[in-house]
């Protein structure tokens, strides 16, 4: 596959509308009727895209912002598109788009959290059960993403503030050093 100015090639064609594209995609595969905190997986998929965008995040990370639960995550099991048909989802929105999902998705957080603000951070992929230290672009990328899904979530969800609001404010200030001065902005205006 090709990548062009305005989004990925496929077949050779310059697809215009990734997002466009992937809100279809999602719209087939069920993610409008799919329960999430707040309303619909659809609808939160959109929102983190939105806050990606908000924060001047670049094009690929705001494409696995909509798609970051393609595959399932370690806090949501649904899956949407298994791992192994990965290229369908590259088809939609490039090579490196999809290598943000994939990355995100096979976090195992348990075993992963706690370093990835370290320079010796290990992160353990769930799908292999391999362990390696990610590129600092690459934790970037994972934080920015976390901030964007969690806040997203106890925006829409009085419910999972109460629960989890004082966690995820732990984890995104044990985050703080990856994460944008946008993404840390919105995480005081929401938790702080």
């Amino acid at each position: 596959m090709e990548e062009t100015a305005s989004g990925p090639a496929v077949d050779g064609q310059k697809q215009d509308d990734p997002e466009g594209a992937v809100n279809a995609l999602l719209e087939t595969l069920g993610a409008a009727r799919i329960e999430h905190p707040g309303g619909t997986l659809l609808k939160h998929l959109q929102r983190v895209r939105e806050l990606l965008v908000g924060w001047g995040v670049r094009r690929d990370l705001q494409l696995a912002g909509l798609c970051h639960a393609f595959y399932g995550t370690d806090g949501f099991p649904t899956v949407l598109i298994p791992v192994a048909s990965r290229s369908e989802l590259v088809r939609h929105i490039g090579v490196d788009a999809e290598e943000l999902v994939y990355f995100y998705a096979s976090c195992d957080r348990k075993a992963s959290y706690s370093t990835l603000a370290s320079d010796d951070a290990v992160f353990r992929d769930r799908f292999t059960g391999t362990s390696f230290s990610p590129s600092l672009q690459q934790r970037r990328d994972f934080a920015i993403l976390t901030a964007a899904n969690e806040l997203d979530i106890v925006r829409v969800s009085p419910a999972y503030r109460d629960d989890w609001g004082g966690e995820l404010l732990q984890l995104l200030t044990l985050l703080r050093p990856l994460l944008s001065d946008e993404a840390w902005a919105a995480t005081e205006e929401t938790l702080g």
